[in-house]
């Protein structure tokens, strides 16, 4: 698996519904390349929605790949109805995740998180600390949240996907989507330390 980091993700691809949908559609036909633009476009989306879950980068990488394995055994059973892909994808993961937590093998585990990466740091080493103090800070405030809230969180701030994409997602309207994200964000200011708010 290629190196999938923690920044925000790159909007890269097909930019129109038209022109995902085409690829979707290639890719349901049995075209390899088509269905690797989807991978390009979304592998580190659901590398992080798994590893803010999960806390380990091995086990991201896993049930990331797993994800992919299993939406291009079933993109056949996928079908267009105007609604991101990824939604799918995150579907998918979501539920390998849940499956892992439900697991014996699991609670077998003593799981530790793995550090952030120094090699993706280009400046000075102050600043890397200060950042990384600031990342473990704010990752440490959403694990607080709860499941719901951190859910919420994730999708539209990490993610970037829509009030409606994370409603979907969640099986939720949108008025519960825009209440959960108002209460987390009153919970992460609580829970955020004062000196690097």
């Amino acid at each position: 698996m290629r190196s999938l980091t923690l920044d925000p993700p790159a909007r890269h691809g097909p930019e129109t519904s038209d022109d995902l949908r085409d690829i979707v559609l290639r890719a349901r036909a049995g075209d390899p390349e088509a269905f690797g633009v989807l991978y390009d476009r979304y592998a580190d989306v659901i590398y992080r929605f798994v590893y803010y879950r999960v806390g380990g980068h091995a086990l991201a990488e896993d049930l990331t790949s797993e994800t992919f394995l299993r939406a291009l055994r079933r993109i056949n059973l996928f079908t267009w109805q105007g609604k991101d892909f990824g939604a799918w994808l995150v579907t998918i993961a979501r539920n390998l995740v849940l499956d892992h937590f439900k697991s014996s093998r699991y609670r077998l585990e003593v799981c530790t998180a793995d550090p952030l990466e120094p090699d993706r740091w280009e400046e000075g080493p102050e600043r890397a600390v200060l950042d990384s103090f600031t990342h473990r800070a704010l990752f440490s405030a959403v694990r607080e949240l709860g499941n719901e809230q951190r859910e919420c969180v994730v999708l539209r701030f990490l993610h970037g996907l829509s009030v409606a994409e994370t409603a979907e997602i969640m099986g939720k309207n949108t008025g519960a989507i825009k209440a959960l994200q108002y209460r987390a964000t009153r919970s992460l200011a609580r829970l955020f330390p004062a000196d690097i708010r």
